[in-house]
């Protein structure tokens, strides 16, 4: 890859991949305006489970991207004020999915008693991925913008992106309600979104909004110390008691809404946590995850116009910090990162 430096970035998407890349760049030395139609991570960020794992069922085309990505977290953590993470480990077990990480250990009951003492029923085996964590993902997004703000970024919320200026094949500027910013280069970073801007330069990109039912629970603190995995729940609890959980959406059937779903999770968790009758719901809604055609992440050049660079992808979470790294070496330096050869928009284009 080769380009010349761009000193002025416009950064859609006040996400948590915005929010790292936004970040990255302004340390590389970029000048970086971030442009957010609503508040920051008032998208699908909001409405994750964070749970940042290097996991893939089958084959994994990202396998060398997803595998950095706890590596990029614990780096970021020690660089960025106010960025914590809970590095607590991960039980799975009965959920048949397959999932396997290099890290993944198998142990037996007593072990996983040891670990997640408040388990009425033990499984006989379950396995354990000591190296895994979460993360607060909205308060996670705030932390990376207030650190590239320190760096001289600016941060634009309530700011639709209406058009693009265009001269000679290449983005000179985004036009915005409040006026047009010049830009060397525009990242558009807007999760489900993304798709929706790329048309408004002529390029289409199939991206699709994946529905899942993210859910918050009031619960006693600490009767979750790591995350659990089951195949009747996926909760992990926070610092002050807070209790989330994840399930898959199923249909728009009254008995599937995230109300109804949240009831029945809570009647799982109470089941099978010990000291559990007192958690309530207290969130439910569906997030809308930016899910590629082929499941692979969309990060690069967009081919059918200059100065522009696409950054969409679930899990997003989990890849934020390792993207953020790895596009702002592209986009800065013009380092070409082998592991981002598979998410190229290109691919789309036959």
């Amino acid at each position: 890859m080769s380009r010349t430096a761009p000193q002025r970035i416009v950064v859609i998407g006040a996400g948590i991949v915005g929010a790292s890349l936004a970040y990255h760049l302004a340390s590389r030395g970029a000048h970086v305006t971030v442009v957010e139609a609503g508040g920051i991570a008032s998208g699908v960020t909001g409405t994750s489970f964070a749970w940042i794992n290097t996991s893939c069922a089958g084959i994994d085309p990202i396998a060398a991207l997803r595998g950095g990505a706890i590596a990029a977290w614990r780096r970021l953590e020690t660089q960025v004020p106010g960025l914590t993470l809970r590095w607590h480990g991960a039980l799975s077990y009965g959920t048949q999915d397959g999932r396997v990480s290099p890290e993944s250990i198998l142990i037996d009951r007593p072990r996983i008693a040891q670990l997640e003492p408040h388990l009425r029923q033990p499984p006989q085996q379950a396995v354990h991925e000591p190296e895994q964590g979460a993360l607060d993902a909205v308060a996670a997004t705030h932390a990376l913008l207030a650190a590239a703000r320190a760096l001289g970024a600016t941060v634009r919320t309530h700011t639709p992106v209406l058009g693009f200026t265009v001269r000679d094949a290449r983005v000179t500027g985004v036009a915005t309600a409040t006026g047009l910013i010049e830009a060397d280069l525009v990242v558009l970073a807007a999760g489900t979104g993304t798709a929706s801007l790329a048309e408004k330069l002529g390029a289409s990109l199939p991206i699709h909004a994946s529905p899942a039912i993210f859910l918050r629970y009031q619960a006693p603190p600490g009767l979750v110390r790591g995350i659990i995995s089951s195949h009747v729940m996926e909760v992990r609890q926070t610092e002050d008691g807070t209790m989330l959980a994840a399930e898959d959406y199923v249909d728009d059937a009254p008995d599937n809404q995230p109300a109804a779903i949240a009831q029945r999770t809570a009647s799982a968790i109470r089941e099978k946590l010990e000291g559990a009758e007192a958690v309530a719901p207290a969130f439910a809604c569906i997030g809308l995850r930016p899910m590629p055609l082929d499941g692979v992440p969309v990060i690069g050049d967009l081919p059918q116009v200059g100065g522009v660079y696409v950054c969409a992808m679930h899990p997003g979470v989990v890849l934020a910090a390792i993207v953020g790294q790895l596009a702002s070496g592209e986009i800065v330096d013009g380092e070409t990162a082998s592991a981002l050869a598979a998410c190229r928009p290109a691919r789309f284009q036959a």
